[in-house]
């Protein structure tokens, strides 16, 4: 017998469905891949830094808009993948080695916290991931013969076979080529049977027991992954900064991954991609506008995250869906016009959640 997990995000089956979609994404292709030539040093090395956060986006995507497990420590599994990446650089260990090799360590690690993990839920797992963030962090600063504690650890400039791949437009595509790999095979994998059961046990973990889904296995498999995709963006991030410590992996940056899944749309590849570039480039944004502001806002500490929570606020009180759920109105729009009707997206009850009535 098969089963049909309902979804509210459908984007991941939708892609290139139509001419008009392909050529739209042929164009950002052929963006992408020019920006190097007509940008200056200083975009492309910011755009990196935005492709780097997209992939660690899609990783927590992964666990949270997808089997609905809340991480608030996701920075320690960028951690656990930048240095281990800087240590396998150090000992002579090639880029296309040392790369996969960081993501596989993330994984492992992700596995182990995974394990004594799904017995809880909701609040009591943001805690666990958090206090693992804490333990992390507290690691990397005190295993000073692997990390070089607080003082820190250079990164070797990335390499591969005698051809330097430091420049910023190198970089970039490196950092590129990664994006691609890892959203086609997220986009595979939310199509394939374990993509509906991850979606399933976020639904209803009850029913997902009932239909004979192995639940515990399925939450241990998206912490992997999960964590596996994040040490990938780790291992990159490490040749962003080109020095590591663990000032670098702060609650702060998990706290900014949390913010890009749930501003993007929670359930959306596309709307992790879009949350990433969002809260990437609100920072620059701020500091532009920083002149223009009074001083005693301008230098007011911790303007940022006010603008950040401030930004969250907006998006569940306005538009709850993220940016994903806006494109599709936006889309819609344009291919019903002028047969379009506002009510279409009224938000209704769902009464399905079995999870209500234990």
């Amino acid at each position: 017998m098969r089963f049909d997990y309902h979804t509210r995000y459908r984007d991941a089956q939708a892609l290139l469905r139509t001419p008009g979609e392909r050529w739209a994404y042929a164009l950002l292709a052929v963006a992408l891949l020019a920006l190097p030539w007509v940008a200056s040093r200083f975009v492309v090395g910011e755009a990196s830094y935005l492709v780097i956060l997209a992939i660690a986006s899609l990783g927590l995507m992964l666990l949270t808009g997808y089997t609905g497990q809340v991480s608030l420590g996701h920075a320690a599994f960028m951690a656990v993948g930048a240095y281990a990446h800087a240590w396998l650089l150090g000992r002579g260990v090639p880029l296309p080695l040392s790369l996969p090799a960081a993501g596989l360590l993330a994984a492992a690690v992700g596995a182990l916290l995974g394990l004594p993990a799904i017995r809880v839920s909701g609040l009591y797992l943001a805690m666990v991931t958090l206090a693992f963030s804490v333990l992390v962090t507290h690691v990397a600063g005190h295993w000073t013969s692997v990390t070089g504690g607080f003082t820190g650890i250079a990164v070797p400039s990335p390499q591969v076979a005698g051809w330097s791949l430091g420049g910023p437009a190198a970089f970039y595509y490196l950092c590129l080529a990664v994006l691609v790999i890892v959203f086609a095979a997220l986009l595979n994998v939310t199509r394939s049977s374990l993509g509906r059961a991850l979606v399933g046990v976020r639904d209803s973990e009850a029913a997902s027991w009932s239909l004979g889904l192995p639940v515990a296995r399925i939450k241990v498999l998206a912490f992997a992954g999960s964590a596996g995709i994040t040490g990938l963006a780790g291992a990159l991030l490490a040749h962003h900064l080109q020095y590591l410590t663990p000032d670098a992996f702060t609650l702060l940056l998990s706290m900014e991954l949390v913010l890009m899944v749930v501003i993007g749309g929670l359930g959306s590849l596309r709307g992790a991609v879009l949350g990433a570039l969002l809260i990437g480039l609100l920072p620059p944004f701020i500091s532009r506008l920083k002149p223009f502001l009074p001083d005693a806002v301008a230098k007011q500490f911790g303007l940022e995250t006010f603008v950040f929570g401030f930004v969250l606020a907006l998006f569940v009180l306005f538009e709850p869906t993220g940016l994903n759920g806006r494109w599709l109105k936006l889309r819609a729009l344009v291919e019903t016009f002028p047969l379009y009707r506002r009510d279409t997206f009224r938000r209704g009850k769902r009464y399905m959640r079995s999870e209500r009535y234990r």
